[in-house]
């Protein structure tokens, strides 16, 4: 199935995104909104899946990528929590009506979970995939060798020294530090819709008890956790997407 790229334009930038409407009458039933992880973009696995899954199903589904990601306008250097949670909530705004079900993957989560936050009486559900809500201060500080610290100071940037050299992507100090005013995990995270987290047990970004520390903090009471042994942190193989697919199926 062909899914044609259509852009918002703002003064400042231009979001590249997918949408497929089933009715006149969105307005009346859930919907899917998938929000990509870290230097991820609309074109990843899950995205395209969930994409051809939903226009199966019939389910309106929109997905986006954020100002400095893929066929979006700006520079990934210059991204912040702030400015892609920002990028979300103009495009839920804007783009969707009705009741939607928030898909976040790593990073994705944490935006889904600012988003729901700011428009809880939109929300009708909430899956996270790896979701990494804090992962700058919780994640990424702690393991920062000291001439990664050196490098921040010095370039207000460095990279993951153990990524592949044609997967190093830029961590910016200015990223870091914006982010601690978005920071979640502090506090109980209000989100009274139905919530399901997967989680991978072998996932080398995200420890697996991270998921614990998520689901404690939500408010709401129907929240599931799913643990997969073999798992690692993109949880795109088949056996993984279809457990993706069971979770946002069971909130329709």
């Amino acid at each position: 199935m062909n899914f044609e790229t259509s852009f918002l334009t703002l003064p400042d930038r231009k979001l590249a995104y997918q949408q497929w409407c089933d009715s006149a009458n969105a307005s009346q039933k859930k919907a899917v909104i998938f929000l990509s992880g870290y230097a991820s973009d609309m074109t990843g696995t899950k995205a395209c899946f969930l994409a051809e899954r939903c226009a199966e199903a019939r389910h309106d589904y929109l997905r986006f990528d954020y100002r400095g990601h893929g066929q979006s306008s700006g520079a990934f250097t210059d991204g912040t929590i702030g400015a892609w949670f920002d990028d979300a909530l103009t495009v839920f705004d804007r783009l969707t009506k009705g009741p939607q079900i928030l898909v976040g993957s790593s990073m994705g989560g944490w935006i889904a979970l600012l988003l729901a936050r700011a428009r809880p009486e939109r929300v009708a559900g909430f899956v996270g995939i790896a979701a990494a809500p804090d992962f700058t201060d919780e994640i990424v500080v702690p393991v920062l060798t000291p001439s990664q610290r050196e490098q921040l100071a010095r370039e207000g940037l460095t990279y993951d020294e153990n990524a592949p050299p044609d997967f190093r992507v830029p961590i910016t100090q200015r990223f870091i530090e914006e982010s601690r005013q978005h920071l979640l995990l502090g506090e109980p995270i209000p989100l009274n819709a139905p919530a399901h987290l997967l989680q991978g047990q072998m996932d080398k970004e995200v420890p697996w008890q991270y998921v614990l520390r998520i689901a404690d903090r939500l408010t709401g009471q129907n929240v599931r956790v799913t643990l997969v042994k073999d798992a690692d942190h993109r949880l795109s193989r088949p056996e993984d997407l279809a457990l993706l697919w069971q979770a946002v199926q069971s909130l329709f």
